[in-house]
C-alpha cells in the first residue's frame, strides 16, 4: 500500500471508517493487517456512532479488527462492541481483548479519566478538572494526546496523562480541536491560579 511505504510509525483507524460502507470495511481490514505486517502499531479507536450502524454489525465488523490492532481505545460503553456477545462485566472483556493478540486496552471514562490495560497490569489517570465548555472533539483530543505521547517514548502512565490534559484542553473551548494545546502548553494547567504566560 503507497500511504505505508513511507514508513509511518502509528496507523489509527477510527470506528467510523467501516462503519460506511462494505467496501470501507474491507479496505480498513486490508490496511490494518497489512500497517501490522510492516511492523507499524496498529491503533483501533472503537468510536461507535449508532447513526451510522448498529451495535450487531459494528460487533460483526470490528472484531475481525483485533487480530491485527496492538491499541485498542474505546468508552466504557463501546467496549462490549469488541467482544463475540455483550454481557461480560469490564475485567473479563479486557483480559478477552488482550487474549486476542492486543497489548494494550485503554478505557476513556469522560470526567473520571481514563484506564489503560495490558498484561501486566491496569494504570488509571483522574481526569483533569476544567470548566466543561463544549465536549465536541474530547474523545479525538485524548486519542491524539495518547498518540502522541507514544510517539515521544513516554511511558503508558504519562501517556494517559497527556491523554487526559488534551481532552482537557478541548473541553474548556468551543470548537472541536481549536482548543488543542501544542506539545509547550500541555503543562499550563499544572500552573498555579493566577500564574500570569507571557
Amino acid at each position: 500500500m503507497p500511504a505505508l511505504a513511507s514508513g509511518p510509525r502509528i496507523l489509527r483507524l477510527t470506528g467510523i471508517t467501516p462503519a460506511l460502507s462494505a467496501s470501507a470495511a474491507e479496505s480498513a481490514l486490508a490496511v490494518v493487517t497489512a500497517a501490522r505486517s510492516a511492523g507499524i502499531t496498529v491503533c483501533l479507536d472503537v468510536n461507535y456512532r449508532s447513526r451510522l450502524w448498529t451495535s450487531g454489525r459494528a460487533r460483526a465488523t470490528l472484531r475481525p479488527l483485533l487480530a491485527h490492532t496492538d491499541l485498542l481505545i474505546a468508552s466504557e460503553d463501546e467496549l462490549p462492541l469488541m467482544l463475540e456477545s455483550p454481557g461480560a462485566g469490564e475485567a473479563e472483556a479486557v483480559q478477552r481483548i488482550l487474549a486476542a493478540g492486543v497489548t494494550q486496552v485503554v478505557i476513556k471514562r469522560g470526567a473520571r479519566g481514563a484506564t489503560a490495560f495490558t498484561t501486566d497490569g491496569a494504570i488509571d489517570c483522574p481526569a483533569r478538572e476544567v470548566g466543561a465548555v463544549d465536549l465536541v472533539g474530547a474523545g479525538d483530543a485524548f486519542v491524539a494526546g495518547y498518540l502522541s505521547g507514544h510517539l515521544h517514548g513516554a511511558d503508558i502512565p504519562a501517556r494517559l496523562y497527556r491523554a487526559v490534559t488534551t481532552a482537557a484542553f478541548a473541553v474548556a473551548t468551543r470548537g472541536d480541536w481549536e482548543g488543542l494545546p501544542t506539545r509547550d502548553e500541555l503543562g499550563l494547567f499544572d500552573q498555579p491560579e493566577g500564574t500570569t504566560i507571557r
